[in-house]
């Protein structure tokens, strides 16, 4: 009976892929009502039941939180805006008074995070209909509030002179837009991100456009954006919305292990079909786009990871 009790779980065990000796890992990701979260949960529960290696999502303060639990020994792994992670690993912006944080690699980028401006006045058609008004600008210090200073920067306007600023997660912007506190909110999320959602389920949203003139002036003063649409299925507004959108990394301490890393790729790329099912951004997940962000090397598992598809990273 021993025997064929132990004979079983070596079954099960074996079922399991990508590298045995797996440990456990926390995984910071973002606000309940943001798609870091809810997206992370679904990924670490992949890893999970899949691998040897398991992972528990938490929520987060969002990108620079989660660099900074990660660096203090809190979590293993963390979801960061493209250009937190660059401004961390350089020591800029966010990390200008602390200084560069280092001791972290990358795992992959996973998906776009669209720069969204939400309002329910559908008099606000442009940025520049923002002067003057009510606008949240995500926590002070955020990778949104930087996101929101470079949109308004190409458009002349300042955050502390030329709107009436105010610092609020997701959450508390679509309370203070139903309320009718503030008139915008700048959300950097995946589309569709479900404090928007959770908005357009009961009022109509409008997104604010960007034209292709500012969109131009934006890449060029900050290359780490790209060009995105939002289409208008996505919250049933009236049209599709011209923005602009940072990828969403996710990055690993130094000091985790090359299988957990591994695993972690493995959990997720080799079960593609189960992760679209469980959620929307499922369906932008692919490896050369994995591969692609170059501000911060790649850890050593997601280079033997890649290696393996064919595909050539910069480790550290």
């Amino acid at each position: 009976m021993v025997l064929a009790l132990l004979s079983a779980g070596a079954a099960v065990a074996a079922e399991k892929g990508g590298m045995p000796g797996g440990g456990t890992l926390t995984f910071t990701t973002g606000g309940a009502q943001g798609t870091y979260y809810g997206f992370g949960g679904v990924l670490a529960g992949k890893v999970g039941e899949t691998t040897s290696t398991t992972v528990t999502a938490i929520t987060s303060g969002g990108s620079q939180a989660n660099v900074e639990a990660m660096d203090a020994g809190d979590a293993q792994l963390g979801f960061v805006q493209t250009d937190v992670g660059a401004y961390a690993y350089n020591g800029t912006r966010l990390f200008e008074k602390q200084g560069k944080v280092e001791g972290f690699s990358t795992v992959a980028n996973l998906y776009m995070e669209q720069v969204q401006i939400v309002t329910l006045n559908p008099d606000i058609k442009t940025v520049a209909d923002l002067k003057g008004k009510n606008v949240s600008v995500g926590a002070a210090g955020s990778g949104v509030f930087f996101n929101a200073v470079d949109v308004l920067t190409a458009y002349g306007l300042d955050v502390e002179k030329d709107i009436k600023p105010t610092y609020q997660s997701f959450g508390d912007s679509v309370d203070a837009l139903q309320d009718g506190k503030i008139d915008a909110a700048f959300i950097v999320a995946g589309a569709p991100t479900t404090a928007v959602t959770s908005l357009a389920a009961t009022k109509k949203v409008s997104l604010v456009s960007l034209d292709e003139e500012h969109v131009e002036a934006l890449l060029k003063a900050s290359p780490y954006y790209s060009r995105n649409v939002i289409k208008k299925d996505v919250y049933n507004t009236d049209g599709d919305i011209a923005t602009v959108a940072v990828g969403a990394v996710v990055i690993a301490r130094d000091d985790v292990s090359e299988a957990d890393v591994y695993n972690f790729l493995y959990g997720v790329f080799e079960n593609l079909d189960a992760i679209k099912a469980a959620h929307a951004k499922g369906a932008e997940l692919n490896l050369d786009f994995a591969a692609s962000y170059g501000a911060v090397p790649y850890h050593p598992g997601a280079v033997k990871y890649f290696a393996e598809k064919g595909i050539t990273v910069q480790g550290k």
